[in-house]
């Protein structure tokens, strides 16, 4: 929201955004009075970039990648595409932090990244808490007075603000975490390879995505498509292994966006969330954790 208000996004106005995403990308867009426009996504669960520029209208001013699951969107062919069409980019970058791109983190392509330290992603804030990042001076002005009730001082405001404040203890938790969080990445990176490696047998029922050696993801996620995805879940549930779904329901069927009467369909999104499952890969895991999760995996196909 914080994003989308210093660059003047209002009613009226039109925000490219992944149709699988989490709720809250396309809720701050609402929140700013605008309407969140929805493009399908790749075998990575990214969105498709060739297919942005076919989502673009007048009204179009922002275009919000999500590195969705801690994956790594083409950033650099969607900025180009931005700077095409004369739009802003805010990165998601939720559960972005601590990877890289071609050597670059997430979050420092566009005109702002915002990050989350939700207890979900690699480095959390004990609740709720987030941060954005931008190299350009006149936004970061701009949003630190509008986060702190707009004020210059204690007894004068320049605009009407609000207050967007993180606590100090959640701070210094976050900073705590900023230390570890190579380390975090590294650990959860090594689990990831590890069930790649081990899964990859049962490729006649499971789908993994390919993983570019360039990129470094950060895996708050580990999804994979997998055949009787629901009775999959079920069994590895009984078995005390806590795998999910992210999401059942993608963004582009959900009830708020259905009323906005959009022709266009969104076929991989709602494929995949057909399909996708979401295992264990925090860095938690011990070795014998992981083995005993593929052989019920590997139980349940034989």
């Amino acid at each position: 929201i914080l994003s989308l208000k210093s660059l003047g996004v209002k009613s009226g106005d039109e925000v490219i955004t992944a149709a699988n995403t989490f709720y809250a990308t396309a809720g701050a867009i609402v929140a700013c009075g605008a309407k969140p426009v929805l493009v399908d996504v790749n075998d990575n669960y990214q969105i498709d970039e060739t297919l942005i520029e076919k989502r673009i209208t007048k009204k179009t001013k922002v275009i919000i990648p999500v590195y969705w699951g801690g994956g790594i969107p083409n950033i650099d062919k969607i900025i180009k595409i931005a700077k095409k069409h004369s739009l802003n980019v805010i990165e998601d970058s939720c559960m972005g932090i601590g990877g890289k791109f071609k050597k670059r983190h997430p979050g420092t392509f566009g005109d702002i990244g915002c990050f989350s330290f939700h207890p979900l992603k690699t480095i959390n804030a004990i609740g709720d808490a987030g941060m954005l990042c931008t190299n350009n001076k006149k936004l970061y002005e701009w949003m630190k007075k509008y986060r702190n009730h707009g004020m210059r001082d204690r007894d004068n405001i320049d605009l009407w603000g609000i207050n967007m404040r993180m606590q100090p203890l959640q701070c210094v938790v976050v900073l705590e975490g900023l230390k570890k969080i190579n380390k975090v990445i590294q650990t959860r990176n090594l689990n990831a390879m590890y069930l790649d490696t081990h899964l990859k047998k049962f490729n006649k029922f499971i789908k993994i995505p390919e993983r570019n050696k360039d990129n470094l993801e950060t895996f708050a996620l580990y999804m994979i498509r997998v055949e009787k995805r629901d009775k999959l879940i079920n069994y590895l549930n009984k078995n005390n292994i806590e795998a999910k779904i992210h999401y059942p329901k993608p963004l582009c069927l959900q009830k708020p966006y259905l009323k906005y009467n959009d022709k266009y369909v969104s076929k991989n999104a709602i494929q995949q969330s057909k399909e996708l499952i979401t295992l264990p890969v925090h860095q938690y895991l011990s070795k014998d954790q992981m083995k005993f999760m593929i052989n019920k995996i590997s139980k349940f196909y034989n």
